[in-house]
């Protein structure tokens, strides 16, 4: 999760937030419920740790720019990419090694403020894990301003177990290349990037409507998240 400065820097604001919630309310979850299934911990054999979600059996989806080195230029290798299912204090549902990952076209690390709304990885995982049961589900379209929403990752003050917290879809931005983002005031810090932020169907699910990718504001606690609804 990177932090950017301020938003009126980093970002054209559609519809203003309010002021952000103090504190950290986030908690840890039960990863064997929904719709935390499908989560895990992504992280490279530098130490670079982020958050991940199975879209299917083979394929994860994370923040693109937790695998890119800023001292090099350049993206890791993916063999040095390692998904955990359902991490938790060192524990594992299964371990899965990178053989592949596509960027989104566009998206550019050394340029993030114009392509923030593209930062998204798919990756390729060495062997299945688990079922078709276990990965997400898309909602089909952006919930309204106000929607409950849940966000769930590998927050950097407590990364060894996923920590989820329940906020509000608070408005919607544009980067500086005018690709969108969804506002929310979930809690996150760095590690939650690549998490999935979901939202509640009308059959009582939660299905994915972003990937979170920053967060800014003066205290850090309004989040931005690239539009996943399909």
């Amino acid at each position: 999760m990177r932090l950017l400065a301020m938003v009126t820097a980093a970002l054209v604001l559609l519809i203003v937030p309010a002021a952000a919630r103090a504190g950290s309310p986030s908690s840890p979850v039960d990863m064997a419920t929904p719709p935390w299934t499908a989560l895990g911990r992504v992280q490279t054999e530098l130490g670079t740790r982020c958050t991940g979600f199975l879209i299917s059996p083979r394929v994860v989806m994370t923040a693109a720019h937790c695998l890119f080195r800023h001292v090099t230029g350049r993206y890791v290798q993916p063999s040095s990419v390692h998904f955990l299912w359902r991490y938790d204090m060192g524990a594992y549902a299964d371990h899965a090694r990178v053989v592949a990952f596509a960027i989104a076209p566009g998206y550019d690390p050394l340029h993030e403020l114009h392509t923030l709304g593209l930062d998204r990885a798919f990756l390729t995982l060495d062997h299945t894990v688990g079922d078709l049961g276990d990965d997400v589900r898309f909602a089909p379209a952006t919930p309204r301003i106000g929607a409950p929403l849940l966000l769930g990752g590998y927050n950097r003050d407590h990364d060894e177990v996923l920590e989820a917290d329940s906020c509000r879809l608070r408005g919607f931005a544009v980067d500086h290349g005018g690709h969108r983002l969804l506002v929310h005031d979930c809690y996150g810090e760095p590690g939650t990037s690549g998490a999935a932020l979901f939202s509640r169907a009308p059959s009582g699910d939660w299905d994915v409507v972003g990937l979170e990718v920053a967060v800014t504001g003066p205290s850090g606690r309004i989040g931005l998240a690239e539009p996943l609804a399909n």
